[in-house]
């Protein structure tokens, strides 16, 4: 018969505490908490309850010394302007930072020295000094060195990009080409008929993937497109605003870009959302704050988080690895500027 232990004076509830008052072997708590998948569920519904009664948290060193875990994942943290930081991975990181709470993992955040162009080095010596259990890369890209480095090192990681042909498949992205096919065809119900993409120039595979994505939904929704001759810049967007048959809307590769197109379309005295439609690309918040306000892609960094950590958690416990990358659907919000 369990017994409901009594908390220490001075001290705390213990692993045995617990497994008593539920009423099972020491062990089989341990499994609840770190192999849930080896307990009954009736079993794990009860020690959990029972975790969360009695306030039982377990002692994280002496588990890491035990057995070599740390629940610590490295994150490489892409360089960044701190008077100027980039909304979209802020987000990402609230998002990794919750995912991975929800394991019961930390996230350790590290990046080259600055000046240093090569993160090997640092990756080298965060791995060598057992700080993390395995790493998370964002911003990959299909040769991306880092990848061909971890892989070969044999460290456990996940990445927020797509992989190239040949290798690991634990990465997860969205798919840009589909998101802006779904912006071309928002554009096309509301009638518009000739249309523009900005982008920045070719080189990025994501904006590569979205700017195909445009021109291919274009051509199965019969519009006509044009683009800037030099991709983004202001003066060039301009120019495609002149003249009777300039774009009645323009998508752009990104919300940073969406706000040339809007400087562009005022400086010829046009207005934004009334004579030429603008679409962004990312959801950020400034955004909202926008006049009028901008429509954008917004990206699932929540569900990209936990896939992440899911596939990165899946490595350390030896589990199957998946045989295929993970591409999640976007979000289009719409909002004034297009409607």
């Amino acid at each position: 018969m369990s017994q409901e232990p009594r908390r220490p004076r001075g001290g705390a509830i213990t692993i045995e505490d617990v497994a008593r008052a539920v009423g099972v072997s020491r062990q089989t708590v341990s499994n609840a908490l770190n192999a849930p998948h080896r307990v009954r569920p009736d079993t794990l519904e009860r020690v959990t309850a029972a975790i969360e009664r009695l306030g039982y948290r377990p002692d994280q060193s002496a588990r890491s010394l035990r057995t070599g875990a740390r629940r610590t994942l490295g994150y490489l943290a892409p360089t960044d302007d701190p008077f100027d930081p980039n909304p979209l991975m802020a987000g990402f990181l609230e998002a990794l930072v919750d995912a991975a709470g929800a394991e019961g993992y930390r996230v350790l955040l590290f990046r080259p020295p600055p000046g240093t162009a090569d993160p090997r080095p640092t990756i080298d010596e965060v791995v060598a000094a057992r700080q993390v259990d395995g790493l998370v890369l964002a911003d990959v890209l299909h040769d991306d060195p880092r990848v061909g480095h971890v892989a070969a090192a044999g460290i456990p990681f996940a990445a927020f990009g797509r992989i190239g042909e040949g290798g690991p498949r634990h990465w997860v992205d969205i798919d840009n080409g589909a998101a802006m096919a779904e912006v071309v065809r928002h554009l096309a119900e509301r009638g518009h008929r000739r249309i523009g993409f900005a982008g920045p120039p070719a080189g990025l595979p994501w904006m590569a993937a979205r700017r195909e994505g445009f021109r291919a939904e274009a051509v199965r929704q019969g519009l006509e497109v044009s683009e800037p001759v030099a991709p983004a810049a202001v003066g060039e967007i301009r120019a495609l605003l002149r003249g009777p048959d300039r774009p009645t809307a323009v998508a752009a590769g990104s919300d940073l870009l969406a706000l040339d197109v809007y400087e562009a379309i005022r400086a010829e005295g046009l207005v934004v959302g009334r004579d030429v439609a603008v679409v962004g690309f990312y959801d950020t918040p400034i955004c909202r704050h926008l006049h009028p306000a901008l429509t954008s892609v917004r990206l699932p960094l929540r569900a990209i988080a936990s896939a992440l950590v899911r596939l990165l958690l899946a490595q350390l416990r030896g589990e199957p690895q998946p045989e295929a990358g993970l591409l999640l659907p976007t979000e289009l919000v719409v909002r004034d500027s297009s409607r």
